[in-house]
């Protein structure tokens, strides 16, 4: 290639060339453009080479493996570059560099403040990356009107407020990223000068105050706009917002205060609006309904209100509704609207009324989350259509009734699942339904499901890997169905909190997936079967205080558990309870299917005992409160502020129901 001496553009990028530069490559003086990014190259760049290359408008080295340092005053002769992408600090050469146009200096681990001239000298600056750096200090503009069409200083350490003139001297920005810095202040109101604006993103930040009304009717332009995780202010959607091109909102995590108005619907090819985590109050917008194009609805966390029934049945949202964390009420109602809806989030309000038949066999619903509500009545068969679910959280309710059978025809509990891709593609850029530019394909339904004793956040594509069942907190009464056990691909399986009585089926010893198995505070009976044992992904076991007996698993994954899984279950043994099993103890009969749910003990002797022990305290407190005064005064003083404090309340659930 050096003999090639009147070669005009050299491109060897994307390829898996390795190694280090050839020396003899300064032979090429009337090279213009040299690519030679994304390969394997390696070693030191040799500064002899791109000296003498001084007919270069366009130099790109941008690949990770190369070492040592790179001294950009090498180039203070190439008065015509235009394009450069390399790696080094942004040094004094550029400062005599009068006709760049494209400067990409991001994803190096460059640091101090960007200097004034970056920006005064080149003029004629169309493109400036800095992105995913170290730079700090503030942002400097030039004097006057520049014509920079894209500007991403993201990911780095600037701090201070924007110039007030920002719109004026960049009044012809396309593309503006400030993301993950740490600028404050407000929005100028100048930027309602930059028309042409499409995509904005001033996330985590420490922007505050209200969007000034000359920005929401100025950027008319704006299709893609980002300022969650800031500290704005005020009611946002005016009527007289102008915003009529925009399609991805995201404004969560911020203070945003008072009702939803209806500027939005200046927008009608809305297709992302997330107002999450704010301080939003007033009903839910009956407007939400009017966007056709409407994929993705995120109102969680802030103090909407009103009956949530009409508004539900008149949204169009595709992909994912998430309305939780707020204060709705009333009963749920679908529509066929809802069919294509894979993520529905409406856990911790105050809806009432049954489970409905939600949406049809067609429905791609993979996760339902309605915990934290007042739901009643029995868990409806046709949930069990929905063959698509992965995750089902209906917890923390007043649901009562059997599990149905049925839960063997959710697919994706019975076999190894597929994720599908929740990404969008605007203007070539891959993005996630949070906002966010992706280097890979992935989805970003979020939110929380009881796993492993806590709750777990899920988001991306482990959302669509997750399978669950959450059960707890409810009236749920009789036996557990053993076809629970069919589900293989399940991951977390909470049952605990409610009244289920017989065995623990031995065909849990299927769910070879499971993490997480709760069957806490419930009336169970029996042994825990052995088989169990076999469950080698099992990090979470908990049966504590049901009326289990017999010897306790303690191989395997089940080394790893003590006596505080096991809690309330006297007539349990074995090393992880520390109490010895007898050796008289009978071994357990073989049970026949029919059998194997059937209690193992003595239910009459046992409750006639217990009935026995229970009198012979209560009548040993009696005689001590009728001997010592001390203690008999202290009793009543108890008594009295059990009842001012509502603690009567407390003690009768704890006794009767241990909830």
């Amino acid at each position: 290639i050096c003999e090639l001496k009147n070669l005009v553009e050299l491109n060897l990028s994307g390829n898996k060339f390795d190694g280090s530069l050839p020396q003899c490559l300064s032979n090429l003086t009337y090279l213009r453009v040299l690519n030679l990014s994304s390969n394997q190259l390696s070693g030191s760049l040799p500064i002899s080479v791109f000296a003498n290359l001084t007919s270069l408008e366009y130099l790109s080295l941008s690949d990770k493996k190369f070492q040592g340092s790179f001294s950009l005053s090498v180039l203070a002769n190439h008065s015509r570059l235009e394009h450069c992408n390399i790696s080094g600090t942004i040094a004094s050469f550029l400062q005599y560099q009068y006709d760049l146009r494209y400067i990409d200096l991001s994803h190096n681990n460059l640091a101090g403040t960007i200097p004034t001239w970056l920006l005064q000298n080149n003029t004629k600056l169309e493109i400036l990356f800095l992105f995913n750096n170290f730079l700090t200090g503030r942002l400097h503009l030039p004097d006057s009107k520049r014509d920079l069409l894209h500007l991403v200083i993201s990911n780095n350490n600037f701090i201070g407020t924007l110039p007030d003139n920002f719109g004026v001297i960049l009044p012809e920005l396309v593309y503006l990223d400030m993301s993950q810095n740490s600028f404050v202040g407000s929005i100028p109101p100048s930027t309602g000068y930059m028309e042409r604006l499409l995509f904005l993103d001033l996330s985590s930040n420490n922007f505050s105050g209200e969007l000034p009304k000359q920005f929401l009717t100025g950027c008319v332009s704006l299709e893609f706009m980002n300022l969650s995780h800031n500290l704005f202010v005020g009611q946002i959607f005016p009527k007289y917002m102008n915003l009529t091109q925009l399609a991805w909102l995201y404004l969560s995590d911020n203070q945003f205060t008072g009702r939803l108005e209806e500027g939005l619907l200046n927008a009608p090819s809305l297709y992302i609006l997330d107002v999450s985590n704010n301080m939003l109050s007033g009903q839910l917008p009956h407007w939400a309904g009017n966007f056709s194009n409407l994929d993705v609805l995120l109102m969680s966390r802030n103090s909407l209100e009103g009956d949530v029934s009409v508004p539900l049945s008149n949204l169009q949202v595709t992909r994912i509704l998430d309305i939780s964390g707020n204060k709705l009420y009333g009963p749920l109602e679908f529509s066929s609207n809802h069919s294509s809806l894979r993520h529905l989030f409406l856990h911790n309000n105050s809806l009432n009324g049954n489970i409905p038949h939600l949406i049809n066999e067609d429905s791609n619903l993979r996760a339902l989350l309605l915990r934290g509500n007042n739901l009643q009545g029995n868990i409806p068969e046709p949930l069990c259509h929905l063959r698509k679910l992965s995750i089902v959280d209906i917890s923390c309710n007043n649901l009562n009734g059997s599990i149905p059978s049925c839960f063997t025809n959710i697919s994706l509990w019975m076999e190894e699942s597929d994720s599908f891709n929740g990404f969008v593609i605007w203007h070539g850029i891959l993005l996630d339904a949070s906002g966010r530019r992706l280097s890979r394909i992935k989805s970003t339904s979020r939110n929380k499901f009881m796993a492993k004793n806590r709750y777990e956040s899920y988001k991306g594509d482990v959302l669509n890997y997750m399978t669950g069942l959450d059960l707890s907190s409810n009236e749920l009464t009789g036996d557990i169905p053993s076809e629970i056990g069919l589900l293989q691909e399940l991951h977390a399986l909470n049952l605990s909190h409610n009244h289920f009585s017989g065995s623990i089926p031995r065909s849990f010893s299927i769910l070879k997936m499971i993490e997480s198995m709760d069957l806490s505070y419930n009336e169970l009976s029996g042994r825990i079967p052995l088989e169990l044992s076999e469950l080698n992904y099992l990090a979470i076991f908990n049966v504590s205080y049901n009326d289990l007996l017999g010897p306790v698993p303690n191989s395997r994954q089940f080394a790893n558990f003590d006596e505080n899984n096991y809690r309330g279950n006297p007539l349990l043994c074995g090393p992880p309870v520390l109490k010895n099993c007898s050796s008289d103890l009978p071994p357990p009969l073989p049970t026949t299917p029919a059998e194997e749910d059937e209690p193992a003990i003595d239910k009459v002797a046992f409750n006639w005992s217990f009935a026995a022990s229970y009198v012979a305290v209560i009548l040993g407190l009696m005689a001590i409160l009728l001997l010592n005064s001390y203690w008999r005064r202290q009793w009543f003083l108890l008594v009295d502020a059990c009842i001012d404090s509502s603690c009567f309340y407390f003690l009768y659930k704890l006794a009767f129901y241990r909830r």
